[in-house]
């Protein structure tokens, strides 16, 4: 039986005993019940939770006590801790003293909590057991010649997937957290998920797909089958994982996340994005039908043209994956959808956005990491913003930027404007532009809302091009019916504060406000036409 997402939060409710919650902090209280709500239930959507890339296991970083230190300051945090390879020593005394006394804490407050670490396909290349298999068992793409290539593919033999998903969670280290958390509400197991696999273009390559679908078959036929395969084969892993854990409730009650397991940020920007992408018949990528849940990436690069204030940009490319959200809810309706955030501040290395930045003459400031963190928040509503930093990064150098987020995460529970909204609004659609990206776009997509950005009196004159700057970024969210509309409008301006800004808003019209660097918003009142500040 496939545990899917959605019997697995069925099973979890049924099965969680009764709490005594009359002297339980408030939030713990809210952590846990905001993680054990569905997608999209009565009581609308989930509220956010924090989370991160770096797991503190060297000084200084987001380990764990850091972490419950902040729970306990009234902080809105899914306890994140590093997943152990397989091969990590039980009885290292580092190890234990990273582990034992805060995954015991979490316990006894009884928190949902996530392992986070590495692409767990790794094993099936990097482990020589499995890389010197002969050809007819090695996961690993065959070439034509018999030559193994260090990279998987998706048209060798399932079993190794599940053998290496095994291996992951019934090592000792994860046997011990299961006795030391025997009854955890939600455990997430979220995966780097960045391993070398081969590209649908170059199925030819490999001499099983050869044997086993001859040359020569159309692009559409080549991705249609590369689709399925992968969705076997991370099946296969995922179910190992499952088998692997020990305690039934955590069979039950855990979830498996990919990076990136999603539909892709650059969907229609040229004519050949789908020779970098997995379109199917069934959706636009593969992940909801082999993933629990797909953290994808809302990132300012290095070394590239994007930047937080220009068309090239997270703001503009994220607005692609609205309706890919929806879809992946129709064909798993417990997807679990995270928001992997970065600034693309690097500090010490050659492409830190933040030096990118001050040679242009501008300042990058928490608040206006906020500010752009802010409006893919709301573009998503998501239920885990996940930070990245690199894992030798420390609080010195991030942790002001880290809280900036955190605030962000945290005024949806203060807020009852915003909670509301957040639970119950419906993104706007400005269909008074298109999205610039519209090349190749399959039949099937022509109509689905890909831009939510409004229309400002700041706007640049059309056509814009990647580096066209933006001042100001807005969207809004909308509940009820006419006359008695109440819309969300949220704006962020990453340059420069900007007073008086004419913002048209779909079927209310324009309103006229001030926008800060790190966001601002307001609600509007159809009946009463008011725009009150928040």
């Amino acid at each position: 039986m496939r545990f899917t997402p959605l019997l697995l939060f069925v099973l979890l409710l049924a099965t969680l005993p009764a709490r005594a919650v009359q002297d339980e902090p408030l939030t713990v209280r809210e952590i846990r019940q905001e993680a054990l709500k569905p997608n999209q239930g009565s009581q609308g959507r989930p509220l956010p939770l924090m989370g991160h890339w770096n797991y503190g296991i060297f000084p200084n970083g987001y380990d764990p006590e850091y972490q419950l230190k902040l729970i306990a300051q009234g902080h809105h945090l899914l306890p994140w801790f590093y997943l152990p390879p397989p091969d990590l020593r039980a009885d290292d005394p580092r190890w234990i003293a990273y582990y034992e006394k805060s995954l015991k804490q979490v316990a006894a407050l009884g928190l949902p909590v996530s392992f986070v670490g590495t692409q767990w396909e790794r094993l099936l290349t990097d482990d020589p057991a499995y890389f010197r298999l002969p050809p007819d068992k090695n996961p690993n793409v065959v070439e034509r010649s018999g030559t193994i290539r260090p990279m998987l593919s998706p048209f060798g033999p399932a079993a190794p997937w599940r053998e290496v998903g095994v291996r992951w969670t019934s090592a000792p280290l994860m046997k011990k957290f299961q006795e030391w958390y025997p009854n955890p509400p939600l455990v997430l197991f979220v995966s780097n998920n960045e391993h070398p696999k081969l590209p649908w273009p170059q199925v030819e390559d490999d001499r099983r797909y050869l044997e086993q679908n001859g040359p020569g078959r159309s692009s559409e036929e080549k991705r249609e089958l590369v689709f399925n395969a992968w969705i076997s084969r991370y099946r296969s892993l995922l179910q190992g994982m499952r088998f692997g854990l020990s305690s039934q409730n955590w069979k039950t009650r855990s979830l498996f996340i990919g990076f990136n397991a999603f539909g892709p940020t650059y969907f229609g920007r040229s004519l050949d994005w789908m020779q970098f992408a997995l379109p199917g018949r069934a959706a636009v990528d593969p992940a909801p039908l082999m993933w629990d849940g797909g953290s994808p990436q809302y990132y300012v690069y290095g070394g590239t043209d994007y930047t937080d204030y220009t068309v090239l940009g997270p703001q503009i490319e994220a607005m692609n994956q609205v309706f890919m959200q929806q879809e992946a809810w129709r064909l798993n309706p417990g997807f679990w959808f995270e928001l992997s955030l970065w600034d693309g501040r690097d500090p010490g290395r050659p492409y830190d956005r933040q030096k990118y930045y001050e040679q242009k003459g501008q300042v990058y400031t928490p608040e206006r990491y906020a500010g752009m963190a802010r409006f893919g928040m709301w573009l998503f509503r998501p239920r885990t913003v996940r930070e990245f930093r690199r894992e030798r990064d420390t609080l010195a150098s991030s942790e002001k930027y880290f809280l900036a987020v955190l605030a962000a995460v945290d005024e949806v529970y203060e807020d009852a404007a915003l909670r509301s909204f957040w639970q119950y609004g419906r993104l706007v659609p400005n269909r008074a532009r298109r999205h610039h990206y519209r090349y190749s776009v399959p039949q099937q997509y022509q109509q689905e809302d890909r831009w939510f950005l409004l229309e400002t009196s700041l706007d640049p004159p059309p056509p814009w091009e990647p580096k066209t700057e933006l001042p100001v970024f807005s969207l809004a969210l909308v509940k009820g019916k006419a006359p008695q509309r109440q819309w969300l409008v949220y704006a962020c301006s990453p340059l420069a504060d900007r007073d008086r800004v004419t913002i048209n808003v779909p079927e209310y019209g324009p309103v006229r406000v001030d926008v800060k660097i790190e966001g601002s918003f307001y609600v509007l009142d159809e009946k009463g036409r008011r725009t009150k500040p928040l």
